[in-house]
């Protein structure tokens, strides 16, 4: 038999292939850096000496959650053996692509630093499934709507304020009519659909609007309606996020009152996988909840 090497190759990042800003180039640079790390056979504390950083700041770099200097990235590309010169300058690339400024940044004043990452999310995904109980989902929400959601949410926000988040909203809404576009598969429970948020004229027209997008190739809307009475998703709404980047796990988004949790770990994801799988299946089909939304809007409108 011939000869093995002593050391697989290195894994070698495709610079620019992911969207989505600084949020997925630092997932893309943390995964490949453990990758060469852990092929070196050097731990997590021995990595943090050499870039003056704790342990906790080590993981927190592997997993994408801070960026990282150009010069700790040559500094562990040194210890880790990496020595060919045009390999470096891709991964040096790679950490300056993860100080970019992403476009929310301009509306920092009024965006959640735990609501950035899925902003980046979204930009890199290519299917991204959610499940709301009690509002319709941001990505589908209409000026009016999104407004009313703003001041439900931030009762004693300026007008203004509230204006630039409804802007946020609708900038975020674009990615879904650009070339590309990821598919999005939204289920929504009824309740978000009978509640009239906003006033009658505001819940008509987003009803409306829920219908046109429901008809979009790459967008599918489904209804769980009442008559379903408990199901496994009753907790509290769900986004799944999948990606075409080998180095982006599938990423589950739970949004709290004030804060968000995003999973990633492989059991917890299959589970919510399970359980949005188990709703869909449950749901009104994407035909039956057309038919539904257009009873609701020829109803609003009296008609």
């Amino acid at each position: 038999m011939p000869a093995q090497p002593e050391h697989s190759p290195s894994p070698r990042p495709r610079i620019g292939r992911p969207g989505g800003g600084p949020t997925v180039l630092r997932i893309v640079l943390g995964t490949q850096l453990r990758r060469l790390r852990e092929a070196a056979g050097i731990t997590r504390e021995a990595a943090g000496e050499v870039i003056r950083c704790s342990h906790a700041k080590m993981c927190r770099l592997e997993l994408g959650r801070v960026g990282c200097k150009e010069r700790d990235v040559a500094d562990l590309l040194t210890l880790y053996g990496v020595t060919d010169e045009a390999e470096r300058a891709e991964f040096l690339a790679l950490a300056r692509g993860t100080s970019t400024p992403g476009w929310w940044q301009q509306y920092h004043d009024v965006l959640p630093a735990w609501f950035e990452t899925l902003l980046g999310l979204e930009e890199a995904a290519s299917v991204i499934r959610t499940y709301e109980v009690q509002f319709v989902p941001g990505l589908l929400q209409t000026p009016d709507y999104a407004r009313a959601v703003c001041r439900l949410g931030s009762p004693q926000a300026a007008g203004e304020d509230i204006e630039r988040r409804v802007d946020l909203r609708l900038r975020r809404q674009a990615l879904l009519s650009t070339p590309g576009a990821p598919r999005l598969w939204a289920v929504l429970d009824e309740a978000c659909l009978r509640r009239p948020l906003g006033g009658s004229e505001t819940m008509t027209g987003q009803l409306r609007h829920l219908l046109e997008v429901s008809r979009l190739p790459h967008v599918t809307v489904q209804v769980a309606p009442f008559r379903l009475g408990g199901h496994a998703a009753a907790g509290g709404p769900i986004t799944i996020l999948r990606f075409l980047e080998p180095d982006l796990p599938d990423i589950v988004y739970l949004e709290q009152l004030t804060s968000a949790l995003y999973l990633d770990k492989r059991k917890g994801v299959d589970h919510y996988l399970a359980v949005t799988d188990q709703l869909s299946a449950q749901a009104a089909s994407p035909r039956q909840t057309q038919v539904i939304l257009q009873q609701l809007v020829s109803a609003a409108e009296g008609t």
